[in-house]
């Protein structure tokens, strides 16, 4: 964070915190007046994104309003207690939008303009403990960003606005307004499902054979704080057609349907992951024949099981393993004199991804290419290949097992 800003954004945080010990935010220092800033004076979705932040940080100065965003929070079904925000505000007759409107004293047909000029977006208390501890009192801040890892701007109940440091949360509690990465449309099944079933809660049939992943630990969770818990991935890249390209052939995630399903939020993860099926694997043996796979690991900002990234990031960090381990960064399926399936190190030649980068959402993380770990010379508890990053680094490590 900028040395200019870290004085103005503690003194701003600490007359917040301050609010603790009062019946409610101290009117003498309500800036409902003050003029907006540049960024909330132009036209597109980033100050539309901005202006809607602090409108509702704004309206969190009334205590009943408080009560209600607390109440839809708690209720909410989906991971962390997310609300698409949109639908929060237009929903039940629009009451929402109707008390935000009214409490900045604003017309109704602002907040729509707004609303419909940024792009679709959640709210939710990013951090853990924070969510835990708010019990709807006006220690509070409403914060948005549009990129991970960019340095959020805040906003008090009292107007005041903050810029936030992207790597370090605040003491007080924090709501992030941040571009959607949950499907809304699709509830997750309740608690307590087995592993084995779909997302609707149906039984699924007899685990398929195939190459399966059946632990993870990553070095570090590639997430900014205010975007929550992370969303990792694993994709199976192939050759795609006759090209010396690459495209994603499956892919497993939090958001992935089926087998294929996993959700990891801390670092290491432990379970059952489909990543390919013995059908699929036959099928592109077929097509693409002596070609391989590499196995490739990312942290997704926005959009599930699309990789959205610049080609040369992707191309160079391959490059740098590939130069590291010569024709032995990819995988495939082989069978042993015994009959026993397993998944070797094979090499992999295709280095350029096809991929499309969004002026819209953030780039992925990439976090590497799995590697086995017999080529590299090293072993990890419970792993038998290792996630090499941009200049060769370790970020983690991976079981991948055939059933």
């Amino acid at each position: 964070m900028s040395p200019r800003i870290v004085p103005v954004a503690l003194a701003a945080l600490a007359a917040v915190g301050a609010c603790t010990d009062r019946t409610g935010p101290d009117r003498s220092t309500d800036r409902a007046a003050a003029p907006l800033t540049t960024i909330q004076a132009q036209p597109g979705p980033a100050a539309a994104r901005e202006r809607l932040a602090e409108r509702l940080a704004r309206a969190l100065s009334d205590p009943g309003f408080r009560g209600l965003v607390r109440r839809a929070l708690e209720q909410s079904r989906f991971p962390e207690h997310k609300l698409h925000f949109q639908r929060f505000l237009t929903g039940a007759d629009r009451r929402v939008l109707r008390d935000v409107a009214r409490l900045n004293g604003k017309p109704e047909a602002d907040l729509d303009a707004d609303l419909r000029a940024a792009p679709a977006l959640e709210l939710y208390l990013p951090v853990p403990a924070q969510r835990a501890a708010w019990r709807g009192d006006d220690r509070i801040l409403v914060a948005t960003a549009g990129a991970d890892h960019e340095p959020p701007v805040a906003f008090s109940p009292l107007g005041e606005r903050l810029v936030l440091d992207p790597e370090t949360p605040p003491d007080v509690p924090v709501l992030a307004v941040v571009p959607v990465e949950t499907d809304f449309d699709h509830p997750p099944a309740a608690a307590g499902l087995s592993s084995f079933q779909g997302g609707g809660g149906t039984t699924l049939p007899t685990p398929p054979g195939g190459l399966w992943m059946t632990y993870a630990h990553m070095q570090d969770d590639y997430e900014g704080w205010l975007k929550g818990a992370p969303e990792f991935e694993v994709h199976i890249l192939g050759q795609s057609g006759s090209s010396d390209s690459l495209q994603s052939y499956s892919c497993a995630g939090e958001r992935a349907g089926g087998y294929y399903n996993f959700n990891m939020d801390d670092l290491t993860w432990s379970g059952s992951v489909l990543l390919m099926t013995d059908a699929q694997l036959a099928s592109y043996k077929s097509a693409h024949p002596g070609q391989s796979y590499r196995v490739f690991l990312l942290e997704d900002d926005d959009t599930a099981c699309q990789i959205k990234v610049d080609p040369n990031r992707f191309g160079n960090l391959v490059k740098a393993v590939e130069a590291a381990y010569p024709q032995l960064t990819g995988g495939r399926d082989s069978t042993s004199s015994t009959l026993t399936k397993y998944w070797k190190r094979a090499n992999a030649l295709q280095k350029v991804l096809r991929a499309i980068a969004s002026l819209l959402n953030s780039n992925d993380e990439l976090i590497g290419n799995a590697v086995e770990a017999s080529v590299i010379g090293v072993s990890y508890p419970n792993a038998n290949w290792v996630v090499k990053g941009d200049g060769n680094t370790t970020n983690g490590w991976i079981y991948l097992k055939m059933k």
